[in-house]
């Protein structure tokens, strides 16, 4: 854009990419509008004398940012480098970066310094947003007027041609202030930001009076998407039944109607509409009947405007990490999913300009818990069960030791110090402080031939329980196991998929506080570490929530972790299944799993546990193993699309049934599928029937090619085989047919031999396994502060 002096005309050549970064910061408002408007208006063919009228600025000011403009571009309009404090201050700007600091520490001083603001300054923000590091108290949202109650969350976000409303909620009974979860990472905040722009770009929404250009389309709806929702705001017919632009009238009536869907969907919290931005279509005043608040629609949603010192854009990424900071529930899945919507909504019709967004969260009744746990969840037997680790390791080379100890079986103290690098002198004294604990136990002393007899120690088994449940479609399983891994007590409990999720949930409470009551002669309660629950995935670990479990379509988005924590006042870790029994096989297979592996799960699904470089490995959402569709790219099993399919093979107990049916076997039943059918079939491929040993190797094989890729990626040499489903009639056949896939096909197969074995563990791998991830999360020695530690599954 060049001038032709101070009242001469601009060309107007701006770069798409270049208006719509001037648009959005004339839109949001602050220190950089005024600089983006003198551009736009001088694009637009104005002269300085009419932009400085317009805007309320001096013709020096107008003539100074066009002349950076045309000298150094965007960046020319930047703030520059100065000494002393910044004209203005965005707290929410302050508030995010305390919010998303590395570590969660927030530092006043180096959030001060990245922004260039003095320490005093941030704060005071942070006193006034109630920001008070190592202190039991929640913070406080200054709205206009301020958000009450102790407990925040971000329930929703509306957007229209003509404004955006964020939609929060308070605890109507706040409980204690919520312990800080997983932090969703500034990545997240920069997708949402991205997805916005374009959600925005698309409709003209939140441009402050500009909108959308003009077209059409009759009638209107919404669409859903699980538990996210995003509407079509019908355009106003005039007289002659010609539609016109979206009015103020059609936008309250749409923004009512989902006040009050927010309303009957989240009783349990007070909401609260939160208006980021309000503008009139083409720039044209608001109607004069029209408030530039969200109507009520005869809802309970009380109306606030933004804090004073906030931009709405900052505002709403402050809220999202003052969310995600203070439940452990709002996990990057909630704001991924919002991101999704976002994108999906821009990626509509461009000419639309009466569509809009409605993000409504998933029901968030089941996080909110009564902190007082279900009927008799402290007390089995006059034991009451306080949730308190009494072991209390008190350091890492404790834990190294305990973990030698376990892995030898019984060994001396000399040899405890050769193994892990420790002095003598270090071992005796961490020995002596395990032994008066009760952790670990004298063996009969050894003869020495020279010097004085060795004692050998190992773990005391009767130090530590745990309580493991596993929880599958068609079974409930729940066992107590010692520290050595021995089954105190078990039980099981046949379920429907389609109960209804309370009682579903309830019955898998009842059924460990009765295990619990059966074993209550054998289980000291502060030597009982906690509840472990194996669950099929996908599951979002972060949040505690059952996703979409195969072959449960009641199980949807269901927040099982923290349902499960008000019966069980104690420690309750989640895992997927397959990662359970990896856990369970590590722990209770002592030194013949001293090594990385893969654990090939066959249940409902065939899924993966990988323990890799001395621990589990979950990957960053904590679902690494999803075995299925590996297996299908291997098979070169994809759609025209490149999709990989859904293979029939990685359900076993529905596909080697129905594979067998059509081989010839008879009885026809076996084709009904089914656990029953299952071992039906395994029994009659162990008698040799041929259309029963074709139908399961038939599934080895395909599995095998999923193992192959296994194998290949992560150069493991051992392979363990477990489950429900690998069963003992048909375990040689998966044995035979994977050992040798993953042994003649690998690249690299001249220099290792890959090892293929059963389980350790018995058909109830998954509950044992369960049970063994509180030992591992107790006694593994890990470096505190490593960023895996952050992946770790949140405990009750």
């Amino acid at each position: 854009m060049a001038d032709t002096g101070p009242d001469g005309p601009a060309d107007g050549g701006l770069s798409p990419d270049s208006r719509a970064v001037l648009r959005r910061w004339a839109d949001e408002g602050g220190p950089l509008a005024t600089r983006a408007r003198v551009v736009l208006l001088a694009a637009d063919g104005l002269r300085d004398a009419e932009i400085s009228r317009r805007l309320g600025v001096s013709r020096q000011t107008v003539g100074s940012w066009r002349q950076r403009w045309t000298s150094a571009g965007i960046d020319g309009l930047e703030h520059r480098p100065r000494t002393g404090r910044p004209a203005t201050v965005d707290e929410a700007e302050v508030v995010t970066r305390t919010l998303l600091a590395p570590g969660g520490s927030g530092a006043s001083r180096a959030v001060a310094r990245e922004l260039g603001l003095s320490h005093a300054t941030v704060a005071g923000i942070r006193r006034r947003w109630r920001l008070v590091p190592d202190e039991p108290v929640s913070p406080s949202v200054p709205t206009r007027p301020p958000l009450p109650g102790a407990d925040v969350w971000v329930m929703g976000l509306y957007v229209d041609a003509l404004r955006g409303v964020l939609l929060a909620g308070t605890r109507l009974n706040p409980g204690p202030p919520a312990t800080a979860g997983t932090v969703i990472g500034a990545d997240v905040l920069a997708g949402i930001d991205r997805s916005l722009d374009a959600a925005l770009a698309s409709t003209g929404a939140g441009t402050g009076g500009r909108t959308a250009q003009a077209g059409a389309r009759t009638g209107g709806g919404h669409g859903t998407t699980g538990g996210t929702e995003f509407i079509v705001v019908r355009a106003i017919p005039d007289a002659a039944g010609r539609e016109t632009a979206c009015d103020g009238a059609a936008s309250d009536r749409a923004l009512a109607g989902y006040l009050a869907q927010a309303s009957r969907r989240h009783p349990e919290l007070a909401l609260h509409a939160i208006t980021l931005w309000d503008g009139a279509p083409d720039g044209a005043p608001a109607p004069a009947d029209r408030s530039s608040q969200p109507p009520d629609g005869g809802t309970d949603v009380t109306l606030h405007q933004l804090p004073a010192r906030s931009t709405w854009r900052t505002f709403l990424r402050a809220m999202i990490a003052l969310d995600s900071t203070s439940h452990p529930e709002s996990s990057r899945r909630v704001y991924l999913d919002l991101a999704a919507e976002l994108e999906r909504y821009a990626s509509g019709r461009p000419d639309d300009p009466y569509r809009g967004v409605r993000w409504l969260r998933e029901n968030v009744a089941g996080h909110l818990g009564t902190g007082a746990g279900g009927p008799a969840a402290g007390a089995v037997r006059g034991h009451t069960w306080s949730g308190v680790n009494q072991i209390d390791l008190g350091s890492f080379n404790e834990c190294v030791v305990i973990e030698t100890v376990r892995l030898s079986g019984t060994i001396t103290r000399g040899e405890i110090a050769h193994r892990t690098g420790l002095t003598q002198q270090s071992v005796s004294r961490i020995a002596r402080s395990l032994l008066d604990r009760g952790i670990l136990i004298e063996d009969a002393q050894l003869r020495a031939t020279s010097g004085k007899p060795r004692t050998p120690v190992r773990l005391r088994g009767a130090a530590a329980h745990a309580l493991g449940i596993h929880i599958d479609p068609e079974l409930l399983t729940a066992v107590v196991i010692d520290l050595d891994g021995a089954i105190v007590h078990t039980r099981t409990r046949s379920v429907s998929a389609d109960t209804d999720p309370a009682e579903f949930v309830e019955r898998v409470a009842a059924l460990g506080r009765e295990t619990l009551a059966d074993a209550a002669d054998t289980v000291r309660p502060e030597g009982f570490l906690g509840v472990g629950v194996a669950v099929p995935g996908p599951v979002d670990i972060a949040s505690g929530t059952v996703l979409g479990p195969p072959l449960m379509s009641a199980w949807g988005d269901l927040p099982l972790l923290y349902l499960l924590k008000d019966h069980f006042p104690c420690p309750v870790i989640m895992e997927k299944d397959s990662t359970a029994a990896a856990a369970g096989e590590r722990w209770i297979g002592r030194d013949r799993r001293a090594r990385d592996f893969a654990y090939l799960y066959l249940g409902t699904g065939v899924g993966t546990g990988l323990y890799l470089n001395g621990d589990l490995y979950r990957g960053v959402s904590a679902n690494a193993g999803e075995f299925g569709q590996l297996c299908a790219i291997s098979l070169g099993r994809v759609d025209e699309d490149g999709r990989p399919e859904m293979m029939p093979e990685c359900n076993p107990p529905v596909s080697v049934p129905e594979l067998a049916a059509r081989g010839g076997l008879r009885p026809a039943a076996a084709a009904s599928g089914g656990t029953a059918a299952y071992r039906a079939v395994g029994r009659a491929a162990a008698a040799g029937d041929a259309a029963a040993v074709a139908a399961v190797r038939e599934v080895a094989r395909a599995v095998g090619r999923g193992a192959l890729g296994l194998v290949d990626l992560l150069d493991i040499d051992l392979i363990v085989l477990g489950g429900p489903f690998f069963t003992d009639d048909v375990a040689d056949f998966y044995l035979t047919e994977i050992a040798r896939t993953v042994n003649e096909f690998p690249t690299a197969r001249r220099l290792r031999r890959v090892e293929v074995e059963p389980s350790v563990l018995s058909a109830g791998a998954a509950a044992v396994g369960a049970a063994s991830t509180i030992f591992h999360a107790t006694f593994t020695p890990r470096l505190r502060g490593r960023e895996s530690r952050a992946r770790q599954p949140p405990t009750g």
